[in-house]
């Protein structure tokens, strides 16, 4: 699994903190209605918006704001103006980092991103400085439950999935971003509980990452992650998975 894949695992295992779950809220808030603007109100016909939906409910968001989150998107609702912005950057090591910000205040974004840059060993860079590093992709994880996991990976396939990673009794299936729905739907089939389930930026590439410097890349991470405006933070680093979990612990 690439390192942006098995921190984003790690994290998603965590427990949801009371602290958190307000910027929770409207991460998630954000993503429906930027998805609902893009492609339209109507679920069914909007896979964005769909998969948008689902994390709002994974969050425990209420369906009436869910609701109002889709109205803003459609201009059936009021509420901030919001445009997405793309940052990027490079951490400790030389990792590559893009971070996916939705802002109603450029300015403020800018601002805040290249003070924690900065004040973690990194620094912002030019736009496409390190975007082409990247593919857009579809990312599923899947928890066996018990099931083969070539049986997993041959449906994944025959359902589009460009590629299968096995790790820990965990299996990664790779899509192109049209396919990620048809993908998640044939594995669901099996009785498999679809962990996590994204379009993301994947690395073409990975750096390794000396154990002396995971700490200060995962510092970094975490506190771009942490801004009010960020909505996800992708990098290319490569990490062993027991040092990324000895040291995320740590952090």
């Amino acid at each position: 699994m690439s390192g942006h894949s098995k921190w984003a695992g790690i994290k998603h295992k965590k427990a949801i903190v009371d602290a958190k779950r307000g910027q929770a809220f409207t991460r998630a808030s954000r993503e429906v209605t930027i998805a609902a603007k893009e492609g339209g109100g109507d679920v069914d016909g909007n896979f964005r918006l769909r998969l948008a939906v689902q994390k709002a409910r994974e969050a425990n968001m209420p369906a009436d704001k869910i609701q109002a989150a889709i109205d803003r998107g459609t201009g059936a609702g009021k509420g901030e103006s919001l445009e997405e912005l793309r940052y990027e950057g490079y951490g400790p090591a030389g990792v590559a980092i893009l971070v996916d910000a939705m802002t109603d205040n450029r300015n403020r974004t800018s601002a805040s991103l290249k003070h924690i840059f900065g004040k973690y060993g990194g620094n912002l860079a030019e736009s496409n400085a390190v975007a082409w590093m990247f593919d857009r992709k579809g990312i599923i994880e899947v928890d066996p439950n018990g099931k083969d996991a070539d049986e997993i990976g041959l449906a994944a396939i025959e359902a589009g999935a460009e590629d299968i990673q096995v790790e820990k009794g965990s299996v990664e299936i790779t899509t192109q971003p049209g396919d990620l729905e048809a993908v998640k739907n044939a594995v669901e089939k099996l009785g498999v509980r679809v962990e996590n389930a994204e379009i993301t930026m994947h690395p073409k590439q990975t750096v390794p990452v000396d154990e002396d410097k995971v700490a200060s890349v995962l510092r970094l991470l975490e506190h771009l992650e942490e801004d009010d405006d960020v909505q996800q933070v992708y990098a290319n680093f490569d990490i062993p998975a027991d040092v990324l979990e000895r040291v995320s612990a740590q952090v």
